[in-house]
Formats: structure tokens, C-alpha cells, sequence
């Protein structure tokens, strides 16, 4: 058992026991010594892991370390003021040896320099680094806490369009809570560390004047004596104690005043700093002219002036031998960044005569039409060139995979090409060669959607949401947090695309699904069920009566992950009838649970639209064809105008507007309203399980 143990679990318990013993129990001299030098070993430690920390999250532990390190501190102070008036008349090493070294190492016999240098470490502690840590601390949690819906949208726009699963939706949601939660616990430690500061100094003057007390009344030392050998040992306590607590308040100031990137504070400062050599040139010219002043020590500005100088001259080469490289995929007069396509010279470029020979036309010049493309100009080459690391790239991998998960078949790949005939922030989606979606997107800025209750402006680049069309701004990386404060949904340019695809391939599913994905949808399911697949298709059921019965399911938003019951249920209804309205319908009844569950996720009473009787028979009459001519222009017109009505009113009341029809009806009217009202489901009255039941919410055709 007790090798299964982990022993890690101790730490919190045993450290806490610790502190509380040290403020009780005596301590002899060697022990605290040893505790004194595992607080400056640990003050040490907290410095180094805050300066290599890239963001402040990867420390969350760093306010409870706050805390038991000012613990420790005070207690340290407790157990070593009962040794020095204890047993300070003894010596200078009646409190252990770490105390005497701090009070004639680094003060030596001044007492009075002593006192001031101990004054100076608790004011710069207290007024200086604690309270500027405090400030940024309460700042950042209270901006964390405002900018908490507006980062959750944004989250719930990346799960929506497929760029991230439910799995790291949550791991970002968490993220989220604890930045709020790690900002708000550091807003609270800072003050034990103010606190401690305080204390310090109360500590000092009890010390010296119990000292006094104690020497002059228990010992019978003369004043001197007794001021001398107490205000030593009260003053090298008080460093031991204050300098940890120093190096713990600059280590808190330097977790909660960093920018979260993927360098640390070194190398952040270092690239930021020292990597314009112009800024080097200027403050070495500056140097020089101020080293060269009669009466100023020309030796330590001329040195840095030429340490400068040389520093920029070195930043100057490199940066010089980077762009004499040549761009990966490059090619010769063509825009920076952009690559070179994987069928040559972009459109529109033409080759100089006689570079090459001329070659007989064959098939190979008749290219075929991508089933999904994508045009960007050449602003946005970046986005999509793997050279250069595109993360549209990946996003567009990660839509396919969620459209393929949620639907249920593998859409065709999105053949990416520059395009010089477009503007140079803009894209277009394109489906069988022709554009069904155009928008513009600049790499490098922040898309502000205003999803309805965000308040105030923001300065930028004013345009519309290309998926939703909503009001939104670009605008710079340096807003987005403001953006985020004031409730506006912030998205980088990569998302923004990648949502127009996913909602694009999306509505275009049944188009997309072809002979040669339903085939290849097949091979996929016979490794599954290969006896259902060879005994049904297309012995029983043609692969193209299946890819019809798919693609009608897909056009009304079904997906076809079950294909096991739609295979079964074709092989069945087949041999009756060939129509493949009736066989769809056939199929919706088969899959009505996986409906309505779509549609209505574990509700038991389904809040439904019903057809107000009269205009229900009207409408029988009209698709049974005993009223000549179908549908009247006008009722049509009527019946169209408060379905969207009604749409609207159940859509701001946060449900689905959802019509429920006699089974005859259903294809007629979702053919006829989903295209003009794309929130509006229509499913029949034998497509609900018997274990559910209907509410009435509206009723479609109603005076």
C-alpha cells in the first residue's frame, strides 16, 4: 500500500504543519539557519520559473506559492525574534549564523546604514513593486471578467463552424474561467505581500525595543551594548526576511505584467528591444555626443556608445541576409509571399516567348471542374500557403472532418489557388467552377461581429459578416480585447473564412454528394456490414435511387450517419414503388427518431406549428390534384409571408420553428418555404415517435 502512495500529496500538508511549528515551538540556531536558506533557495526559484513562464496561466499555482511563502517568511520572523531576545546578549550569532552574516556582511558595523538600507527594501517592496503588481492584478481580473461572454462567443463560433471539437471547446472554456480566477487570487495575494512589508517594519522596532529591555532589565547591559548587539541582530533578521520577500514581490509583478506569446520575458524583450537597428544607431549616436561633453566620463559612454553602435550593425546584417534569401516556392516576378500554384504561373501571367518550346495540345490542357475551390488574392496567399505555416489550411481540414462526422460522408477536398483578377483582400467560394460566396478578409486583423447587444464603436474597417450578415468591423490586434469588453463577438481572419466555408459546404451538402462519394460511402460501410451492402446494392437498390433518397435527405438538413436503416428501409419500400419522393418519405418515417431528436434534443413535448384546418384541406385538395391548377398566386403569397412570420416570432422567443404536416403535405411545403425561410422544418405527423408528444405554439394560415 504504502508504495502505491503519493508521497507529492504531503507537500501542502507538511509545509502548512511546518510554518505553524516554527511560530510555536523553539528552534535552535542551526535549524533556522536551515529554514532561512530554504527561503531565499525558494524566493530564488519562484523568480526563475516566473521569468521562463510564457504566459501567466502555466503559473496558476502562483497565488497559494504567494501565500505559504509569506507564511513562511513571518514565521521565520516569529521563531528568530524569540532567539535573538532570548539569547541575544550571548552574541551575534545567538539567532544562527545566517542573521550574523546579513548583519556584518552586507551592513557591516554601521548600524545606522543598516537601519536605511532596510528602510529603502521595505518602501521599494511596499510603495513600488507590491502595489504596481496589485494595480495590474486588479485591472487584468476585472477586464478578464468583462471580456468572459465575448471570449465564450468566439468559442462558440470556432464549435459551430467546425474549427475546433467539444473536447477543446471545454478545455477553452476552462481557460477562460481561470485567467478570471488567476487574476482575481493574484489581486488578493499581493496583499499578503503588502501585508508582510508592514509587518517587516513593526517587527523591526519591537524587536530593537524588547532588545533594549530585555538587555538593560534582564541582563544588566549598558544602553550601547545592548542598542549595539539587538539593532544588529533586529536589522540581519529583517534582510534575511525582507530580501525573499523582495525577489517573491518582483517574481508576482513579473507573472501578472506579461503578455501571453510563445516566448519568455528574455527573449520577448530581447526581439522587441534590440531588433531595430535604427533605434541602436540613434541611442549610440546619443551616447557618443553625451560621452564626448567636457567634465562627463568619457570611458563608460564612449563604451556603450560603440556596444550599441556594433549591436546595430549586427542586427542590420541579419536582417539583410534573411531577405537575400529566396522566398520558399517563390518565383521570379511575382508578389512578395506569394507561391508559386501547383499548375504553374498564376492566371493570367504568360510565359516570355521562347522560353519554351512549344508542345502539341492534348488532354492533359483540358482540366476538370473542381467540385469545391477556393480563390484568394494574393493579400491573402499567406493564409493558404503551407511554406509559410497557413492556419486556414488546417481550419479547412478540421470543417471537412466535422462536416464528415456530422453528416456522415466525406466531402471533396477545396482546391486553394491565388487569384489575380480579385482584390487583394479578396475571396470567393466556388462550386462546380462558379462562385456561390464572396467576401473580403485582411490577414492579420480582428473581425468584430456585433452579435446584437454589443454597445459602442470601434475604430476600424466597417463591413458585414460574410456568414451571418451581421454589422462588424475589422479591426487591429491592439482592440481586441477593448472589442471583447464591450461585447462584440472577436474573430481572426482564418475563423472568419473558414465559417464561410463551413456554412457554404454545409448548405450545399446534396450537391456535393455525387455518384462517386456515394460509392466510395459504400466501400466505407461494406468494411461494417459488407453482407447488407453486397445483398442490397445494387442487386435490390440502384446506387443512383440511393444517391437521390441522400441527397434529398441532405437538402432538407438531415444527415445519413445512419445508413444501415436507410439501406434496409429502400430494400424494403422498393419493390412497391419507384418514386423517390415516396421511398424519401418512406426513409424520414424510418429515421423519425433520429428527427426529431435533431430537432428537439431531449425534449419529450415537441413545441410545433400546425396548418390551420381549412387552409390543411385546401392544400390536399391542391397535391392531390383536384384543384386544377395547383395553389392560387395569392395564397402562396400569404401562406409564404406569415410563415416568416411566424419564424421570426418563434426565433426570438429561443426555439425552432418546426411545421407538422399530414404526411401527403410534408414534401410540398418544405420544398416550397425552405428555400425562401431556411430556419422552417417541416416533418409529418408519422415521423413522430409514439413516446413523444406535440405542443402547439402556432398555427400556420390562422385569420
Amino acid at each position: 500500500m504504502w508504495r502505491n502512495f503519493n508521497y507529492t500529496k504531503l507537500a501542502g500538508p507538511v509545509l502548512v504543519l511546518m510554518v505553524l511549528g516554527m511560530m510555536i515551538l523553539p528552534l535552535p540556531p542551526l535549524v533556522l539557519d536551515l529554514f532561512f536558506t530554504f527561503n531565499i533557495a525558494l524566493s530564488v526559484v519562484v523568480l526563475m520559473v516566473s521569468l521562463y513562464t510564457r504566459e501567466p496561466l502555466e503559473f496558476s499555482s502562483f497565488p497559494t506559492v504567494l501565500l505559504f511563502t509569506t507564511l513562511l517568511r513571518l514565521s521565520l520572523n516569529v521563531a528568530s525574534t524569540k532567539l535573538v531576545l532570548t539569547h541575544g546578549h550571548s552574541g551575534g550569532d545567538a539567532a544562527g549564523k545566517v542573521i550574523e552574516a546579513f548583519g556584518h556582511v552586507l551592513i557591516g558595523a554601521n548600524l545606522t546604514v543598516g537601519v536605511v538600507a532596510f528602510v529603502i527594501l521595505t518602501i521599494i517592496n511596499f510603495v513600488v513593486i507590491t502595489k504596481g503588481a496589485g494595480r495590474i492584478a486588479e485591472v487584468s481580473a476585472r477586464f478578464a471578467l468583462d471580456a468572459m461572454p465575448g471570449k465564450q462567443m468566439a468559442i462558440d463560433a470556432d464549435l459551430n463552424a467546425g474549427l475546433i471539437g467539444e473536447e477543446d471547446a471545454r478545455k477553452r472554456r476552462a481557460v477562460v474561467a481561470q485567467e478570471a480566477d488567476f487574476f482575481g487570487s493574484m489581486d488578493g495575494a499581493s496583499k499578503f505581500v503588502r501585508g508582510d512589508a508592514v509587518a517587516g517594519i513593526l517587527i523591526m522596532v519591537i524587536n530593537i525595543v524588547g532588545g533594549l529591555i530585555v538587555g538593560m532589565a534582564q541582563h544588566d547591559m549598558a544602553f550601547g551594548d545592548a542598542a549595539r548587539t539587538y539593532t544588529l541582530l533586529t536589522i540581519g533578521d529583517g534582510l534575511v526576511a525582507q530580501i525573499p520577500g523582495l525577489v517573491i514581490s518582483v517574481a508576482a509583478g513579473i507573472v501578472v505584467s506579461r503578455v501571453g506569446t510563445d516566448t519568455d520575458v528574455s527573449e520577448q524583450i530581447l526581439n522587441q528591444m534590440f531588433a531595430r537597428p535604427q533605434v541602436l544607431y540613434i541611442s549610440a549616436s546619443v551616447m557618443a555626443i553625451l560621452g564626448l561633453i567636457p567634465g562627463m566620463p568619457h570611458f563608460a559612454f564612449l563604451l556603450i556608445a560603440v556596444i550599441a553602435a556594433a549591436l546595430a550593425w549586427y542586427v542590420e546584417r541579419r536582417e539583410r541576409t534573411k531577405k537575400a534569401a529566396p522566398a520558399p516556392g517563390g518565383a521570379p516576378g511575382m508578389p512578395p509571399g506569394m507561391a508559386m500554384p501547383p499548375g504553374g504561373l498564376p492566371p493570367g501571367m504568360v510565359p516570355p516567348p521562347g522560353e519554351q518550346p512549344l508542345q502539341e495540345v492534348s488532354w492533359a490542357d483540358v482540366q476538370p471542374v473542381d467540385p469545391v475551390g477556393l480563390e484568394v488574392g494574393y493579400r491573402l496567399i499567406p493564409l493558404v500557403d503551407r511554406n509559410q505555416d497557413g492556419e486556414l489550411l488546417r481550419r479547412i481540414r478540421g470543417i471537412r472532418k466535422k462536416l464528415a462526422q456530422e453528416l456522415g460522408f466525406l466531402m471533396p477536398a477545396v482546391h486553394i489557388r491565388d487569384n489575380l483578377e480579385l482584390k487583394p483582400n479578396q475571396y470567393r467560394i466556388l462550386l462546380k467552377g462558379v462562385d456561390v460566396g464572396v467576401g473580403e478578409a485582411y490577414a492579420g486583423q480582428w473581425l468584430a461581429i456585433n452579435p446584437g447587444n454589443a454597445s459602442g464603436s470601434l475604430a476600424g474597417t466597417p463591413t458585414t459578416d460574410p456568414t451571418f450578415g451581421l454589422p462588424a468591423t475589422w479591426i487591429d490586434g491592439s482592440l481586441r480585447d477593448q472589442a471583447q469588453a464591450m461585447g462584440f463577438t472577436v474573430v481572426d481572419t482564418s475563423t472568419v473564412v473558414g465559417t464561410h466555408i463551413s456554412n457554404t459546404l454545409q448548405s450545399h451538402a446534396a450537391e456535393l454528394l455525387g455518384r462517386e462519394e456515394v460509392q466510395q460511402l459504400l466501400e466505407h460501410f461494406a468494411k461494417e456490414a459488407p453482407k447488407l451492402v453486397e445483398d442490397l446494392v445494387p442487386k435490390v437498390v440502384p446506387v443512383g435511387t440511393l444517391q437521390k433518397v441522400l441527397q434529398n435527405l441532405l437538402d432538407e438538413g438531415m444527415h445519413i450517419r445512419d445508413l444501415r436503416t436507410i439501406l434496409e428501409t429502400l430494400s424494403e419500400h422498393h419493390g412497391r414503388t419507384q418514386d423517390v419522393d415516396e421511398l424519401t418519405a418512406a426513409v424520414r418515417v424510418a429515421l423519425g427518431r433520429a428527427i426529431i431528436h435533431q430537432l428537439f434534443p431531449g425534449e419529450n413535448e415537441l413545441p410545433v406549428v400546425a396548418l390551420e384546418p381549412q387552409l390543411e384541406h385546401i392544400l390536399l385538395n391542391a397535391a392531390s390534384g383536384k384543384t386544377p391548377g395547383g395553389l392560387e398566386p395569392g395564397l402562396a403569397e400569404r401562406l409564404l409571408k406569415q410563415a416568416s412570420q411566424l419564424t421570426e416570432n418563434l426565433e426570438s422567443q429561443g426555439m425552432n420553428t418546426v411545421l407538422i404536416t399530414p404526411a401527403q403535405l410534408r414534401p410540398m411545403l418544405s420544398r416550397f418555404l425552405r428555400r425562401s425561410i431556411p430556419g422552417l422544418r417541416v416533418i409529418s405527423h408519422t415521423e413522430i415517435p409514439d413516446s413523444k408528444t406535440i405542443r402547439i405554439v402556432g398555427v400556420l394560415g390562422a385569420a
